[in-house]
């Protein structure tokens, strides 16, 4: 008898998970073979197993393969994040860019930033580096790119009204201090997400989900 449970009360057996697959939110085990022919495999992840937080249908495709694919049909607004502090919200907003498809995410100052929060998907999603927010506005001008300024600061338009056009490039300031006044002044839009609390503002990465998800619920298909 088992201590501390009645006789007759030994707890059910756990099912056991198929031999060669386990339970999805933890990736998956070795491809049962035969193995799937195509050159978008990876035989190392088809022999050892999947775990990387990649959705099912990407589930032993080799990374280069994946990001062909997201290539095809990337949304046509980028992400620009002012990098002076080594904020820890970079990393979050570059998961967040590749989650709903960002074009690109355009990095401005500092060449390093903190890529614990993007979860290695920054594996899969196009950065660029710019070295100042002067040469930043100088490229996004020359490629014909709207640059939107979000930021609560006065001259902004709230974005739950705003036009927001399709083809742009979303920018973010850092945590805290928020954009410079050199990247408002030089940007074409400045758009607020309307509060209704007590704090003066919310965390840069959750701004930065709002603000891509609006550009989503405005532009983009969305799957069947």
């Amino acid at each position: 008898m088992t201590q501390g449970l009645p006789s007759g009360d030994l707890p059910e057996p756990t099912p056991a998970l198929p031999p060669t697959h386990e339970a999805t939110t933890h990736g998956v085990g070795p491809h049962p073979r035969p193995w799937p022919e195509g050159d978008r495999y990876d035989p190392e992840l088809l022999e050892h197993g999947d775990t990387r937080n990649v959705v099912d249908r990407f589930r032993y495709w080799s990374m280069a393969a994946i990001v062909a694919d997201l290539d095809t049909r990337r949304h046509d607004f980028d992400v620009a994040i002012e990098n002076w502090q080594h904020d820890l919200n970079i990393g979050s907003i570059v998961r967040t860019a590749n989650a709903f498809l960002a074009g690109t995410v355009h990095i401005i100052g500092r060449r390093r930033w903190n890529r614990r929060g993007a979860m290695v998907t920054d594996r899969y999603q196009h950065v660029r580096h710019h070295e100042d927010v002067a040469t930043f506005l100088e490229v996004m001008r020359a490629e014909g790119r709207p640059v939107i300024a979000i930021d609560n600061t006065p001259g902004a338009s709230r974005i739950e009204t705003a036009e927001i056009p399709e083809r742009c490039v979303f920018l973010f300031g850092q945590e805290g201090p928020g954009l410079t006044d050199e990247a408002v002044a030089g940007a074409d839009g400045h758009l607020e997400i309307t509060q209704f609390g007590s704090t003066r503002s919310i965390n840069a990465s959750a701004a930065a989900a709002i603000v891509m998800h609006s550009w989503v619920v405005r532009h983009a298909e969305l799957p069947a």
